[in-house]
């Protein structure tokens, strides 16, 4: 029972963490294309912080949760380094994200709209690949 409910709980903060990786950059893409509109500009902005920090707390209690599984209930195997490689990979693209809205915020520029659509995408396949390996346990 317990770890059913450690492994659900981590899903669950786990696609709260997704939904932020997903929608940060769609922030970057609304930023670049916003124009002279000063009022939405800061709406963006501030949306962008706090989503920011939202997405920081849910990998985190992610993160536990997924320490829990492996120390406690023993989760071993190739493909847990495979996709711990992958979710760091995760990670550090939203970090990124998040220097970019940074950047934005002190008024520099993102780059066009159409660089960071194509920058809005790379989480998807990462994701693909990380349900793939928990999912098969390939190796």
């Amino acid at each position: 029972m317990a770890y059913l409910l450690t492994k659900t709980l981590h899903i669950v903060f786990v696609m709260a963490w997704m939904a932020a990786v997903f929608y940060l950059p769609r922030i970057l893409v609304n930023l670049a294309e916003v124009g002279d509109a000063p009022a939405v500009r800061q709406r963006l902005l501030l949306m962008g912080r706090r989503l920011y920090h939202f997405g920081h707390v849910m990998f985190a209690i992610a993160f536990l949760l997924g320490l829990v599984l492996w120390l406690h209930f023993h989760i071993a195997g190739g493909w847990l380094h495979a996709k711990l490689l992958l979710v760091a990979l995760l990670l550090a693209y939203y970090i990124v994200s998040g220097r970019k809205l940074k950047r934005a915020a002190q008024g520099m520029q993102l780059g066009s709209s159409t660089a960071l659509r194509w920058f809005n995408e790379l989480p998807l396949p990462l994701l693909v690949m990380i349900v793939w390996l928990v999912l098969a346990k390939p190796f």
